[in-house]
């Protein structure tokens, strides 16, 4: 094992050595490799990830796999090639998963975007609904009464007429007052509605 190789020497010394030294515990060698070859990694990862944070963190996850597996390492090519082709891989892999993952939140979005308007919809609905029943309550008691007679019991006007004992223009009056207030104040609470949603 070789333990005494200065600095002068590793910086002399070839990609092929420094990988030899590094699988012999040359102190410094590993850290040479990555001074040499750690500035074009990034550089070419940031032109094509075209993110200074991403960039970074796929070269420390390249030279730190280069670390665990240098016992292993068996270079065909030199060391360059073979961090220029592991860098591009990684990089492919980025761009796959953010691929899935912009598709994923695409998806999301439109569920999101339909279910939310299906949602919102039968809320306004629910909550106009609950405005009317209030301006209902709010008629003068006979109206409300003329009114909910012939819109809840569905009677004919002759019919509320003969039950409350009043002429049948009384009720077609009071129903058409009825319908005049709850449309004015229902117009306004429900545009008052949609511009505080």
């Amino acid at each position: 094992m070789r333990k005494h190789i200065n600095a002068v020497q590793l910086a002399q010394a070839t990609d092929a050595e420094l990988i030899n030294f590094t699988k012999e515990g040359v102190k410094g060698a590993f850290e040479e490799i990555y001074e040499r070859h750690w500035g074009q990694m990034y550089i070419h990862a940031y032109k094509m990830l075209k993110d200074e944070d991403e960039a970074k963190d796929v070269i420390q996850e390249l030279f730190a796999h280069l670390w665990t597996q240098r016992d292993e390492l068996d270079l065909r090519t030199s060391l360059k090639g073979y961090l220029y082709t592991a860098l591009r891989n990684r990089i492919l892999n980025i761009f796959d998963s953010r691929k899935v993952r912009g598709n994923y939140i695409d998806s999301l979005t439109i569920y999101f975007e339909e279910h939310h308007l299906v949602i919102e919809e039968r809320f306004r609905e629910k909550e106009l609904g609950n405005i009317i029943e209030r301006e209902i309550a709010n008629l003068p008691e006979k109206m409300r009464l003329v009114f909910e007679m012939s819109r809840k019991q569905h009677l004919s006007h002759k019919e509320i007429a003969l039950e409350l004992q009043i002429s049948d223009k009384t009720v077609k009056k009071q129903i058409n007052n009825a319908i005049r207030i709850l449309k004015l104040k229902i117009s306004y609470l429900f545009i008052l509605l949609l511009f505080l949603r």
